[in-house]
Parts: structure tokens; sequence; C-alpha cells
């Protein structure tokens, strides 16, 4: 995305050229988009029939931006004697602001042309061509063109006005216009997304978030407020102060207004997940609960509200399954794809309990414990019945769905990312490492709910006796004695899936590994093989299918690193933890503050920055939260009962770090830590 732009409000996002321009393309979805719709494909401005040029970009503000364009080639000799300033917004609709300026001393004639066309395209549609179903119709009004799309009751709508008299066409406007000797001329261009209901209706009319055009001083307002209800940042590491400011501020945009049950949740990231994801919404809240929790609680009661309750193939559902995508486009309606919601996702249903009990660990909202006590015993449930497919003891995944159904259904979901050490890929069923890890937590934290808030002490007891079983089990047959790093899975046949990669440390997360093989653990992830200088990567680069760009065998996840030194700090391995802290909030310079959804796995010594996935989706929802996480590592934060632990392990060179007003059941309370000296660092 490094050449694109984009800005959004809540799940309305639109996505252009440096230009501000926006052209059908097959690299990356450009366009405006609501709620997986595009609704403009094409929005490309000319003067005098020739492109502009952009000689400066505002993206300050992620729901508008400014380019400052000139016609012709810019150059260091340029004398532009007309420039155009684009002004633009999104707030529950899309408003663009033109203006020429002519600089010269005489009256001049000028030709301003939009082009504009809606495919009405779902993003799967982008993802994987194909032609539409439905048929597009285009209205010219009176300074208006109205653009529809209809597929029996699957209807949607934009509509464009201007405040210039314009010669309107089904393709765009056009404007002749006379401009005084050093004056102006503006338009303002207001573009609507309708999506009808089944009754005819906009069924965002009565969201606040979508009920008209939203002021962008409001808009300001609602982030900046946000942005002021999270815990005070005071550091001496200007990456870690930028860092933390860019990912309240992304965390805020990323906000939207659910479309089903009207409730604010966070979408997973621009442009491909800008809607609720089982896994990466667990995990953003992991990473949130310490600073903004009251933002959790909506993910959580959504997730149980759609839980699986049924034997479904088609959308890999079954009884107690948390879901893994819930998409509300042209292709999930007419069943075309299985996302209505779709709950291919193995770790979904653990990592659902995992956030439950954390998040009553630091809130004390024991009554959300309670009322959701159902669920989560289903979900427990669900690890043992549906979720042991081959009666091993162990969590397993292998779609219903060969068609449309996602084959690994771990966090890592490429069809490429889980392999033997040589590269070939084991047949399915698989059972990764971390799977286990994650059910293993989850039982001991329904334990944890059971004895102090469900009053069952039974259950309890039976759940922390299957966890202890399960991690005996896990680190026998898991374990890769002649290499000393548990195996990326299991196969089918119990053979182990023995590739070295980033799982591992979502192990120690968990709590999993016995404690006599945690230091191999931690040496294998800072070691040469996973650890690049800038991060660990997703495969070690000794493997068969390491490719230091490819998506989930070799690149570097901000989120995954997060994760790994929560692990590491678990475990005590202070010095390791800092060291990733360390190198993710370096990486972060990089990219402007906003860690990105990935990035090559590069030798640090090699490239001396961080290098860019090409496709990687910025803003994503857990990277804006790993500098966050990271903190909680650093500062060493951990509830216990009524009261937070506080025991800071600052990497070296960092200074002092300094929180405050942090939230939780105590109330509020601050955290103060500084770097130590190198022989003061703990090992554990």
């Amino acid at each position: 995305m490094k050449d694109l732009v984009s800005i959004l409000d809540g799940n309305t996002f639109l996505v252009s050229d440096t230009r501000g321009d926006v052209e059908p393309s097959l690299d990356f979805p450009t366009g405006l988009f609501s709620f997986d719709t595009r609704h403009l494909s094409t929005w490309l401005l000319t003067l005098d029939g020739e492109r502009l040029h952009a000689l400066s970009v505002d993206t300050a503000e992620s729901f508008r931006t400014r380019f400052f364009l000139v016609p012709g080639e810019p150059t260091h000799y340029l004398d532009a004697k007309v420039s155009v300033i684009r002004s633009r917004a999104i707030g529950g609709s899309f408003e663009e602001e033109l203006t020429l300026l002519n600089h010269s001393g005489e009256e001049a004639e000028f030709v301003v042309r939009l082009d504009m066309a809606a495919d009405f395209a779902d993003l799967f549609e982008i993802k994987h061509v194909r032609s539409k179903q439905g048929h597009t119709t285009a209205t010219v009004g009176d300074n208006e063109l109205r653009l529809a799309y209809r597929r029996e009751g699957f209807h949607r709508e934009t509509v464009i006005t201007t405040t210039s008299p314009a010669h309107v066409e089904v393709s765009g406007m056009t404007y002749r216009i006379r401009v005084a000797p050093r004056g102006e001329w503006t338009t303002r261009l207001h573009v609507s997304t309708v999506v009808y209901g089944a009754r005819g209706e906009d069924v965002r009319a009565n969201l606040p978030q979508y009920g008209g055009s939203r002021d962008p001083g409001a808009i300001r307002a609602e982030q900046d407020d946000l942005v002021a209800r999270a815990p005070k940042l005071g550091c001496d590491c200007q990456p870690l102060a930028g860092a933390y400011r860019q990912s309240l501020n992304d965390l805020a945009a990323l906000r939207y207004e659910s479309i089903t049950l009207g409730v604010r949740l966070v979408a997973a990231g621009l442009p491909w997940f800008m809607t609720l994801f089982g896994r990466d919404s667990i995990i953003t809240s992991l990473q949130l609960l310490p600073f903004l929790p009251e933002l959790i609680s909506p993910t959580i009661m959504m997730l149980a509200g759609l839980q699986g309750h049924r034997i479904d193939d088609f959308r890999d559902e079954e009884p107690g399954k948390i879901l893994h995508e819930l998409r509300y486009g042209e292709t999930a309606g007419f069943e075309e794809q299985p996302h209505s919601p779709y709950y291919g996702s193995a770790d979904s249903t653990p990592l659902f309990v995992i956030l439950l009990d954390e998040y009553e660990r630091w809130t004390g909202d024991d009554r959300l414990v309670r009322a959701l006590e159902a669920q989560a015993r289903a979900a427990l449930a669900w690890i043992d019945t549906y979720g042991d497919l081959l009666g091993t003891g162990y969590l397993w995944y292998q779609t219903r769905n060969p068609d449309t159904g996602l084959q690994n259904q771990c966090w890592k979901d490429s069809w490429d990312a889980i392999s033997y050490r040589d590269g070939r890929l084991p047949g399915f069923p698989r059972a990764t490492c971390e799977l286990q890890g994650y059910a293993y937590d989850a039982k001991v934290r329904g334990a944890r709910m059971a004895r102090t808030i469900w009053g069952d002490p039974a259950y309890a007891d039976r759940l922390e006796r299957e966890a202890a079983e399960l991690k005996m089990r896990f680190n026998r047959d898991f374990w890769i004695p002649e290499r000393e790093y548990y195996a990326l899975a299991l196969d089918a046949d119990g053979r182990q899936v023995d590739a070295l990669t980033s799982n591992i440390g979502h192990l120690l997360w968990s709590g999993i590994v016995d404690e006599s093989r945690a230091g191999r653990i931690a040496e294998h992830l800072l070691g040469p093989r996973l650890y690049s200088g800038w991060g660990v990567r997703t495969l070690a680069d000794d493997q068969g299918r390491y490719n230091p760009v490819g998506y989930h065998v070799g690149t570097v996840w901000p989120f995954d690193n997060s994760i790994i030194a929560w692990g590491l700090w678990r475990y005590g391995f202070r010095r390791e933890a800092g060291q990733i802290c360390d190198a993710m909030l370096a990486a972060s310079r990089f990219f402007g503050g906003r860690l990105p959804e990935a990035f090559a796995g590069y030798e640090r010594s090699l490239t001396d920055y961080p290098v860019e996935y090409p496709t990687a989706c910025s803003p994503q929802a857990w990277s804006a939260g790993t500098p966050l996480l990271l903190l909680r590592v650093m500062l060493g934060l951990e509830p216990q009962g009524e009261h937070l632990v506080i025991d800071p392990a600052v990497p070296e060179g960092m200074g002092r770090v300094e929180l405050l007003d942090i939230p939780g059941r105590w109330g509020h309370v601050d955290a103060l830590g500084r770097s130590r000296t190198p022989h003061d660092h703990p090992r554990g």
C-alpha cells in the first residue's frame, strides 16, 4: 500500500492512488467501499483532458486528506499556471471538494472532468475475478448521478451530487468554467452509499455512524475522546511514543457500527478485513484490554451471540464453535461464499474462553462471565467433541466444505503455511501445536471461572485434570528430541510435522511448555534461523518453504511477535522478551509508527531497514495492538486478584517508561520502569 492513500470511517473507506484517483485494479482494491461492496470503482480527475500529478498529499488524519495537484509531469523547474486541491473526507458518506486556482494574470477557461463508475464488486469478487450476476443502472438527474445495482433482493446504490452546475452523463460529470485572474473555482461533491434491506429501506439509517454525513469535527472529537481515555504514556523512547499514539489513533479509526446488532466493534484491518473476525478480534481485544477495557465487552457479546448452534458443512459451523469471519456482501448473501458468518477457524473457540477469563481478571466484570456461562461451556465442549476429529485428545481441523472452505484453519491460514521441514505439505486433518496450547489455556481458565464465578467445583476439577493430561500428552507427542523444539503439527497419522516456526512462541504464552524445555524454545526464537533482527520470522530460514516475502512462510508479523514476547515474559525470559519489544519498536520507525500486517523476513544486517510486504493491510487491528501488548510486557503488568502487579524490565537504552491511569478492577494505577544495565537484566 506504499503508493496508495486511504481514508476510513468505520466500515466505509476509500483507497486511491497518490493523485486521489480511483481506477479498477487487479493488483489492489482501490475504490469506495461500504460493508464489503465497492460503491465507486472509477473516480478519475482530468483538467483539459490531462491527468494531474501530486506535489504533496496531507494524510495526517484517518478520515480526511488533501491532494495538491498540478497538470503535467512535476519537475524541479515546473512553473504551473494552475493547480488543483482535492480535499476529501469520509463520515458515513464520502465528500470531496475540488478547488481550482488560476495562478496567471489572465482570465482562463478550463474543462474539469470527473469520470465516475460503480461496479458494485464484492470484495471476494475483486480477489477472485468473476462476472456480476445482477443488473447495474445509471440515472442522470439535475447535478446528480445515481448508480444502482440489483440482484433479486440484493440492492445497493451510489448517489453522487455536485454543488456547481455540471454536464452529467452516465460516465461522469464535466464542468466548463472560466476563472478570473488569480481567482479560484470550487465545487463540492457528495457521494452516498445506500445499503437497502428487504423492505426497501436503508438498513443503516438508524445507526449513528451511518445515518447521514458526519461532520469531520465530530469524528475527530470522537476519536480524540477515545484516545484521551487511554492511559497516558511518558517515555524517553520516541519510537515507543510514536507507535503508542499511532496505535490508539488507528484502533479508534477502525471502530465501526455493526449493521446487525448496532454495537461498536473494531474491524480487523484495511482494506481486506473491515469486519468482525473471531481470531483477530479476540487477539486485538487481549492486546487492548489493559488500555481501553470498555471496548472489549461488545466484541465478546457479538461473538457469543453468533456462536455456532448446528452442523452446517457449507459454513464449517458446529455447535459451540466461534465464528471466523462475518461478511455482508453479495457473495455471502447468495451463499457463493460461506461468510454469513463463516466458522472456519479452529482457534477462535478456545481463544474466546481465554478472552472471557482475561477480561474478568482485569475488569472484575463477573456479570458478563455469569451471563455467558452457557456459551463458554459450549466452547469448551466443542474442543473435546467436534474439535477432536480423531478422538486423540488433540484439537484438529479439516474443512467440511472442500469447495470454498479454508484449508488451514489456524492463524497461518494460507495454503502452504503448514509444512514439514523439507517443504512437503501434510494431509488433513492437521493438529497444529499452538491450537493445543490454546486448548490447554482455555481449560485452565475455564476451571478458574467455574470455581470462582459459576460455583461448579466439580467441573473445575474436571477441566484442570484434562488440562494436566493434555500438557503431559503434548510434551510427549510434539517434542522433537533430536532438534529440541516442538513440531509445528501432527499429521493425520500422528507423525510430527517438523518445521521450525514462530508457533512455538505461542506455546510459551499458553503455558503448555514444560519448564525444563522453555529455555531451549527461547533460544530457538532468538536464534539466527528464526530471528531476523527485526523480529521472529514465521518460518525459520533453513526450512524447505522459507521465503522472506512469503505470507506465512518467512515474513515477520508484529502481532505474532507481541504474543511471543508475552510468552517469553510468562516463563521469566525478560531480556529476550525485551529484545523483541525493542526490535518491533525500532521497525515501527520505518513505517511512520504504524506497524503493518507483516513485513519481509530479511536479515537486519542485509537491509538496515524492514522491507515492506507489498499487500500488507495497514492499518490492521492486531498490528495496531502490538505496541500496547509490548508495553504490558515491558512494564510487567499482571492482574492478581484486586491488585495489579507491576514488575518492569525495560530494554537497555530505552530509558524511562511511565504509564499513568491504567484502568482495571483496582481503579486506576500508575506504572514506571527504567532501563537496566546489562548485568541487571533477569533471564529467568
